[in-house]
């Protein structure tokens, strides 16, 4: 079992294939689903929450955990996080991101909501589309900080790209306020994204 349990991707593989019978046994309960608009909405929010989750989780690691405690850590045992550690933590931060936002605009246009929700509703009376809309627009301006600022940045922290030592300093600087500013926002997002589905 511990064999299992050391492997991620057989641990992975493994939580797909029960999704899957899950959906299955779900999808009889019911008499089976038609594959229509309504379930490709359905597919697609699934895998927006599942990007969403990856990527505000990464979020609040590097700002609850990863940054707070690198003072911390000795200057010997440094380059595991930088060189190992935070690399591999932004692959995935920036990719779900990406996903995030590409499987969030794919449902809102499954719904026909996106015009409303990105113009906020102005046209079409706001409520639930003012609140989508929103948090839309708050997720979009997180990934532009993901993709221009923090992403770039950390490429010149971490060495991935060279610039000189002075440079450095003023890179993390720059992420930081871009990261912390993704974490001031985040709660606003989820807020509108939340109420969006339940209030209205």
């Amino acid at each position: 079992m511990s064999n299992f349990f050391n492997s991620l991707s057989k641990v992975v593989h493994t939580s797909i294939l029960i999704a899957v019978i899950l959906f299955i046994f779900l999808s009889f309960e019911v008499g089976g689903f038609d594959i229509d608009v309504l379930f490709w909405s359905w597919l697609f929010r699934y895998f927006h929450v599942v990007a969403g989750i990856m990527w505000i989780g990464l979020l609040w690691y590097f700002n609850f955990v990863q940054v707070p405690n690198m003072s911390k850590i000795t200057d010997e045992q440094k380059p595991a996080i930088t060189k190992v550690i935070a690399p591999a933590a932004l692959f995935w931060f920036r990719w779900a991101a990406f996903a995030t936002i590409v499987t969030g605009l794919i449902v809102a246009h499954l719904n026909g909501y996106l015009h409303d929700a990105m113009t906020l509703g102005v046209m079409s009376g706001g409520g639930k589309n003012t609140s989508i809309g929103i948090g839309m627009w708050l997720g979009i301006i997180m990934a532009f900080n993901v993709w221009f600022i923090i992403w770039p940045n950390q490429k010149k922290v971490l060495g991935i790209v060279e610039v000189s030592p002075e440079e450095k300093p003023i890179a993390a600087k720059k992420a930081l306020i871009a990261s912390r500013t993704n974490t001031l926002l985040s709660l606003p997002m989820l807020l509108t994204m939340v109420a969006a589905q339940n209030l209205y």
